[in-house]
């Protein structure tokens, strides 16, 4: 039994719950400030408390998985839209002028912390949530495309491509009907780490207040609420900082259960 991925599973399915529950229900309205009712802790009525304008902060956790699982997805989809076209055209051009231009530049990129690249373009073009996506997209289509041609490169010696190359196919078609398939495995896996790492990128840039702005909540922008009022309110940080820390790792804890479920290897070891 796979208990990394069974964990795992249930952790991110209750984040995409709580999300998709958001649309058609919440506790309380989550925007709806009640001053008398003010940085009340975890009671019968507000199950996780509430922030210093009275507002519910279970209905906001709701509505915050909602943003940063969008703001991740998209990222990811940048990532696996761009990266791995760039990565299976890297490795089906090995040590030309292609490859070598597209391997610099994912080496340009990783130069520098991806945080950084991420405030530097969010603080250029504009604070929100559609920035925010751009900027941590950006950052993955670079993994993406190395860890596309890492897998491909093996491949490409294999025999059943070189029969694929005496029955006429080209350089593209053989990599998306039998190298993609073959390193689709590698690809799920990364994608629930960079989903992941995505939502601790977009906590860190609402944190900042580059990311999601109000009314839209988001889990950084309540930790961010939360700083001054530790002492007397520690729940409005607790609330939040626990919901990143188990959704990123309930993803982590996915990812690696899917390593072990996709990778032949490993299920042989187990067996």
């Amino acid at each position: 039994m796979n208990r990394s991925l069974i964990l795992g599973g249930v952790l991110s399915a209750l984040m995409v719950i709580a999300a998709l529950l958001s649309f058609v229900w919440t506790p309380f309205d989550h925007g709806a400030m009640n001053i008398p009712e003010k940085l009340q802790t975890p009671n019968g009525i507000h199950w996780f408390g509430t922030d210093h304008f009275g507002r519910d902060l279970f209905s906001m956790i709701m509505v915050g998985a909602r943003t940063s699982i969008a703001v991740a997805c998209v990222a990811v989809g940048i990532g696996i839209g761009l990266g791995v076209p760039l990565g299976l055209w890297a490795a089906a051009r090995q040590g030309g002028w292609v490859d070598e231009v597209i391997m610099r530049g994912n080496d340009l990129i990783f130069a520098f912390p991806s945080l950084v690249i991420a405030i530097l373009i969010t603080a250029v073009f504009g604070a929100g949530a559609i920035n925010a996506i751009i900027a941590i997209g950006i950052f993955n289509i670079p993994v993406f495309a190395r860890v596309t041609r890492g897998g491909a490169l093996p491949l490409w010696a294999r025999e059943f491509i070189l029969a694929a190359r005496v029955a006429g196919k080209g350089a593209a078609r053989i990599s998306v009907e039998h190298i993609l398939p073959n390193i689709a495995n590698l690809l799920i896996v990364q994608a629930t780490i960079q989903f992941s790492l995505g939502i601790l990128a977009e906590a860190a840039l609402s944190y900042v207040g580059l990311g999601a702005q109000p009314p839209t909540p988001s889990w950084g922008r309540m930790l961010a609420d939360a700083q001054t009022l530790v002492s007397i309110a520690p729940h409005m940080a607790l609330v939040p900082g626990m919901a990143i820390i188990l959704t990123v790792l309930g993803l982590n804890l996915l990812g690696d259960g899917l390593r072990d479920a996709l990778d032949p290897k490993l299920r042989v070891a187990r067996v």
